[in-house]
């Protein structure tokens, strides 16, 4: 996994989520490849392709949430407390501060087509 972002780089993060527990290894530690995996609780060792497939998957999945348009509109959301305050002043007022704050947000950060 990349530290910096969290998005699964390795076919250990595939192989960490496919089965709970120690079930595998690296006969070279140091050297973590296909060809050092080792397999500990007597199942049968997934395929390369399996690994590098689930490893694939799991990076799709990580961007789709991470780089997709909802998760920056997430980030740019103002928070619920705020939300909730712009809605209580837009009501006191006759304001439409936060349907405005609410449609930059979509507009700057489209559904994709």
């Amino acid at each position: 996994m990349d530290f910096l972002t969290g998005r699964p780089n390795h076919i250990e993060d595939y192989l960490a989520r496919s089965k709970a527990g120690g079930w595998f290894g690296w006969s070279d530690s140091s050297n973590k490849i296909y060809a050092n995996l080792i397999v500990h609780d007597g199942s049968t060792k997934p395929t390369e392709k399996e690994c590098t497939d689930g490893l694939a998957a799991l990076q799709a999945a990580w961007d789709l949430e991470n780089d997709s348009y909802k998760s920056q509109r997430r980030a740019a959301y103002p928070s619920q407390e705020e939300q909730w305050d712009m809605q209580y002043w837009d009501q006191v007022n006759g304001t439409t501060t936060w349907k405005d704050a609410i449609a930059k947000v979509k507009l700057d950060n489209p559904k994709p087509s």
